[in-house]
């Protein structure tokens, strides 16, 4: 079991403006903010930013990859709206993925740092 992950970002306040609004459509709020870093989460902080002025941008095919889990179809494809409305790249569209299961349903984006992050969640009929 993972407790939490933290991402690195180049702009602090910007990274926090961006994922108040895109994480809030999935449940997640920022519990915790203080020097250079900033903490999510439902009920603890599990998505942490942490602040990295010096990063040198990630390439496109880094590796890193977060899933986080919505709570159905509709919470991924608002998450992927309102972080495409916010300036995140695409990754893949929301929709069923279903070379990794028949009822997963997810979306990819890549925020500025280029930090890949998908949200899914499993449809049952």
């Amino acid at each position: 079991m993972i407790d939490h992950v933290s991402i690195e970002v180049s702009e602090l306040q910007e990274a926090i403006e961006f994922y108040e609004n895109v994480l809030a459509t999935i449940g997640f709020e920022k519990l915790i903010e203080k020097a250079g870093t900033a903490g999510f989460g439902k009920k603890y902080p599990e998505f942490w930013l942490n602040h990295r002025p010096n990063k040198s941008p990630a390439s496109e095919d880094s590796g890193f990859h977060v899933c986080l889990r919505a709570s159905s179809a509709e919470a991924v494809d608002t998450f992927y709206k309102t972080a495409i409305e916010n300036g995140a790249a695409t990754s893949g569209k929301p929709g069923f993925r279903p070379e990794y299961h028949e009822s997963y349903y997810a979306a990819f984006i890549k925020d500025k740092d280029q930090n890949h992050i998908e949200v899914v969640t499993f449809v049952s009929d």
